[in-house]
């Protein structure tokens, strides 16, 4: 992939941004439900409660429009991501129920905030060749950071207990977003963005299959890590373990996904991901297997990349201004639902816990029918 002279700093800052995310995201999903389970003790209704707290920054994102009337992007994305990396920092100080929320909270604003900026920049900067296949290294990168996290935590799971790993990781993100705040990555010339909400009936498909993106998603979330936990007794490293070989092959394959979205289009695509999640979660509600439940999880990992194509299907379609403010739209939308959904799936739970995978494969086969609608102007 070649990177026009223009957007290499841009480029750069993005993936420096993206390693110290994805590091702090996949310290705290590695080590919080055990930290929650273990030393919390919390319910299955409680993890579904904090599981919804924790999708309201994403709900929130399209504050991220009025945001950008007081800071560019890029000082906001370093904000973001600092604010990600100090409330991990604090979150093995608070084991209560309360304590888990608040700092929930304030990681999952600092994730949201920067993932809308994120998209927003990736779309702007890159042309519609170069911007799926930018957007598949980002995710490349994110995994690498998250091997390297795992491969710290197996290191350091016997050595060191809740409150030091949660720090220790939170701190380092902290420092590298700072670093960030040094010059400008923005290229010279970039279309101006409206900075206001946007809504228009013409991007109506891709308002759709975001909402439902996002509560799909949110049940995999919520609930994927907590199964295996609570129902197949997997431990920390246990989990580790298989964050490494996830984030190994998410490392390897999410180039190729991008140059896929390039090469096949958006349609086919996102076609393959919601065919495959169909038979993923039906295979989540009824394995008895350890071993098949962590395959899962590796498999519903890469189809989730897949997604990259409803972002770059909007790129196609949409005004060079609505980047912004539609990324921002679009994370409020793709949050909607999964505000709700991780608190009413967590009652679900008690009552049969495979209902919630049962309704996550149903919300796969609309988004599959919803995605033969796509066209693309110039495209088959």
């Amino acid at each position: 992939m070649n990177i026009p002279p223009a957007t290499r700093k841009t480029y750069a800052f993005l993936v420096i941004l993206a390693l110290a995310s994805a590091f702090g995201f996949q310290g705290w999903r590695t080590l919080f439900n055990n930290f929650a389970v273990e030393v919390g003790q919390v319910s299955g209704l409680e993890m579904g409660f904090i599981q919804s707290m924790r999708e309201v920054p994403g709900f929130l994102a399209l504050l991220v429009v009025y945001l950008l009337r007081v800071a560019p992007e890029h000082r906001l994305a370093v904000v973001s991501v600092a604010a990600l990396g100090g409330s991990v920092a604090l979150a093995g100080l608070f084991p209560s129920l309360a304590g888990l929320t608040l700092t929930t909270l304030g990681m999952s604003f600092g994730f949201h905030f920067y993932e809308t900026v994120n998209s927003s920049m990736t779309l702007q900067h890159f042309d519609r060749q170069t911007a799926p296949l930018v957007a598949g290294r980002l995710r490349a990168f994110g995994s690498a950071g998250n091997l390297v996290v795992g491969g710290l935590i197996f290191l350091a799971a016997d050595l060191a207990g809740y409150p030091e790993l949660f720090g220790g990781i939170g701190l380092a993100v902290v420092a590298t977003a700072l670093f960030c705040l040094r010059g400008d990555p923005r290229p010279a010339e970039a279309t101006p963005q409206d900075l206001k909400m946007i809504l228009r009936r013409r991007y109506w498909l891709f308002y759709a299959l975001t909402l439902l993106a996002g509560a799909r998603r949110q049940i995999f979330v919520a609930f994927a890590l907590f199964l295996m936990v609570s129902r197949f007794g997997f431990t920390v490293r246990e989990i580790t373990v298989l964050f490494l070989f996830n984030n190994l092959v998410n490392t390897l394959l999410s180039p190729l996904i991008g140059k896929a979205i390039a090469r096949f289009g958006e349609r086919r695509v996102l076609s393959l991901e919601y065919l495959n999640l169909v038979w993923i979660f039906l295979a989540y509600a009824f394995t008895d297997s350890k071993a098949v439940v962590a395959g899962l999880y590796i498999l519903d990992h890469v189809f989730y990349n897949f997604a990259i194509a409803i972002k770059t299907y909007f790129q196609k379609i949409g005004e060079p201004s609505h980047m912004a403010p539609t990324m921002a739209v679009g994370f409020t939308i793709n949050h909607i639902a999964a505000v709700a959904i991780p608190l009413a799936g967590g009652a679900l739970w008690m009552v049969d816990y495979r209902i919630p995978f049962l309704a996550a494969a149903a919300l796969s086969l609309v988004s599959l029918a919803l995605t033969q609608l796509i066209r693309v102007p110039g495209e088959e």
